[in-house]
């Protein structure tokens, strides 16, 4: 089959790799509709090269058509429409059984002290074949695929994958009061989404912060108020300002690691990235750094008692944190992998043909699987007016 796979830093390519099979009775075969490019595979293109290795199969948003499932699988046959969950859960241990679905014990990557294993996301998470593919194999199908009904356009239902999830997790983390305001740091697919759902679990004031244009414009067609942060002296204390005098209830960080506008933060990144796999590898699991501008941000926007919300990936282990400031104004602060099955019975009836969270205005790029080192590019250079892309095997 055809899949795309990691070469070396911002070096992605299509090739032929042996097909899927079923390995264990739980296992299934899922043939590949649709897959979208996450902005973290953008972090695997530019930062985390170290933990991947040249062949590695990326993608972790995949849906598709069950092909084929091993004898312990029950609750799906083939023909089944089903999109598949970034992480790997069983649904059964003692994390799962109280929803912790990212810290399966099933799963875990415990010789990397890492969480439940994810598709297509370097060594540290299991190094799982993932599903910018042809076809992909599903790991204790029992529990993980959701199926989806058969109709509708796959964009329908394919960001129940991870994004919308993630955007639900990170709205419910930040606990914006009814009637409060919620302020939402970086609107790529997850911060558009954060900012919709917020509106629709009740904030009665939504904040969207970025500096790429048509992420702006996409956001303001959908109530959503914005701010360009390229035109503001300081992105704290404007927010303060237009919000009481106090700051938002709440603020999400939806960008993560490689925040624009951090140049010490992306030397070290780079810096790390030129060192041999395994050199690196130690630089980053022991002296690695962010590029913090935007969290630091957020700590220092959000009011005095408020909450923020991490739902960008950050990766480092001495990251110099505002503790004082944190503590005197009493901020609490909730992060992690999303627990994708624990909202999504939740977010399906919102799939409607009312689409209420507009997840038909989410795509703006359409490809097939062969121009995907093209649509990464596109992507992380931000081209086009690239804002989700979504790959068609």
């Amino acid at each position: 089959m055809k899949a795309l796979t990691w070469q070396g830093k911002r070096d992605v390519r299509v090739e032929e790799v042996p097909d899927p099979r079923i390995e264990e009775p739980t296992d299934a075969i899922v043939r590949i509709t649709s897959t979208a490019i996450c902005g973290s595979d953008l972090h695997l293109y530019e930062v985390l090269g170290p933990y991947l290795k040249p062949g590695d199969v990326l993608g972790h948003e995949p849906m598709g058509i069950v092909e084929e499932v091993g004898p312990g699988v029950t609750r799906l046959k083939p023909g089944d429409r089903v999109v598949v969950p970034f992480n790997i859960s069983c649904g059964t241990c003692w994390m799962c059984q109280r929803q912790l679905y990212a810290q399966c014990e099933t799963t875990q990557v415990t010789s990397e002290g890492k969480g439940a294993a994810l598709f297509g996301y370097t060594s540290l998470y299991g190094s799982v074949p993932g599903g910018q593919a042809e076809y992909l194999r599903v790991p204790h199908a029992q529990f993980g695929p959701i199926k989806v009904p058969e109709t509708g356009p796959d964009e329908r239902w394919l960001y129940l994958s991870d994004i919308l999830p993630t955007a639900w997790q990170a709205v419910k983390y930040a606990d914006t009061p009814r009637g409060g305001t919620l302020a939402v740091f970086g609107l790529g697919p997850v911060g558009q989404l954060c900012a919709r759902v917020g509106r629709h679990l009740g904030a009665d004031r939504v904040i969207g912060l970025d500096l790429v244009p048509e992420r702006l414009a996409m956001a303001r067609r959908h109530g959503i108020e914005v701010l360009d942060v390229s035109e503001l002296d300081g992105v704290p204390g404007a927010l303060i300002d237009l919000v009481d005098g106090r700051g938002p209830d709440a603020v999400i960080d939806a960008v993560g690691m490689e925040a624009h506008c951090a140049p010490l933060g992306k030397l070290a990144q780079t810096a790390a990235g030129l060192l041999p796999d395994k050199l690196a590898q130690t630089m980053i699991d022991k002296v690695g750094v962010d590029r913090l501008v935007v969290l630091k941000a957020a700590l220092k926007a959000v009011r005095r008692g408020g909450t923020v919300s991490v739902s960008g990936v950050y990766g480092g282990e001495v990251d110099p944190m505002p503790l004082m400031e944190m503590f005197d104004r009493g901020i609490q602060v909730r992060m992690g992998q999303c627990h994708v099955r624990r909202w999504t019975d939740e977010i399906i009836p919102l799939l409607s043909d009312d689409d209420p969270l507009g997840v038909a205005d989410l795509r703006t790029h359409r490809v097939s699987l062969a121009r995907a080192p093209q649509a990464y590019e596109m992507f992380q250079k931000k081209r086009d007016g690239c804002v989700k892309v979504v790959l068609a095997p």
